[in-house]
């Protein structure tokens, strides 16, 4: 079964549930059976590199709150996270485009190490005190942490068009399947599940999908010969030229 999430690093609902998500799948008896594909989302696509702001100005302004609203979400926010074993700064955080992030995030699934870059950038964004927006060496820093290479990962963030379409095709997709916010998973594209549900939800959704997987038919293959664990059939007809081969000197 395979599990898609759409998420973005400047998510904090996406950060904490990933570590619900998490919780539930450990649990689950089929847990080896899941395979779990992570695709980007930008709450602020088309955000300039250089545009950042304090986490709280920017809520002020895009939900038109009090700043003292804007803390107590915050606030709240760091509870959520605390009780998931998460860290996260309730104070001094900024915002910005996470675009270059999401092209390293391509990289690093290449490299097979998306899922510990990840967890870096959420961490860089909501434990660290150093900023992860418009600093191209923290995120060499980060990356570099998480196992890739330092000099490709330059590489990619000087170059603005890597992975740029396998971004957009992932937003396309999560858009093509109606999401509009994250976190969004989707179980086996039969299910979908929005936001930072609880554990219990999750495993009540993993129980489902898994439940309800349609059972692969096979086609009658004619007897057709296959290679297995005790190795390859020879043909019937390549046994008939063996069998009368001339040997040298015959």
């Amino acid at each position: 079964m395979r599990v898609e999430i759409w998420s973005d690093i400047a998510c904090p609902w996406c950060y904490v549930g990933k570590a619900r998500f998490e919780k539930a799948l450990a649990a689950f008896p089929h847990r080896d059976g899941v395979e779990v594909v992570h695709r980007s989302f930008e709450l602020d696509p088309g955000r300039a590199k250089d545009d950042v702001q304090p986490v709280l100005t920017m809520l002020t302004a895009k939900y038109g709150m009090s700043e003292a609203q804007a803390q107590a979400g915050e606030d709240n926010l760091g509870a959520q996270a605390a009780a998931e074993g998460l860290d996260y700064r309730t104070r001094d955080r900024d915002h910005g485009s996470t675009f270059d992030m999401h092209r390293l995030l391509h990289l690093a699934k290449e490299r097979g190490r998306h899922e510990a870059l990840l967890d870096a950038f959420y961490r860089g964004n909501f434990a660290d005190e150093r900023s992860v927006f418009n600093d191209d060496e923290r995120l060499v820093d980060l990356a570099a942490g998480a196992g890739l290479d330092a000099d490709e990962v330059r590489s990619v963030l000087a170059d603005p068009d890597a992975y740029a379409d396998d971004v957009r095709a992932d937003e396309r997709e999560a858009a093509q399947l109606g999401a509009t916010g994250v976190p969004f998973f989707v179980l086996d594209r039969a299910y979908g599940v929005s936001g930072a549900q609880p554990a219990e939800v999750f495993t009540r959704a993993l129980t489902q999908a898994w439940g309800e997987r349609t059972p692969l038919k096979l086609v009658d293959d004619g007897g057709a010969e296959a290679c297995g664990p005790d190795g390859c059939a020879v043909p019937q007809k390549l046994r008939v030229r063996v069998k009368h081969q001339v040997r040298p000197g015959a």
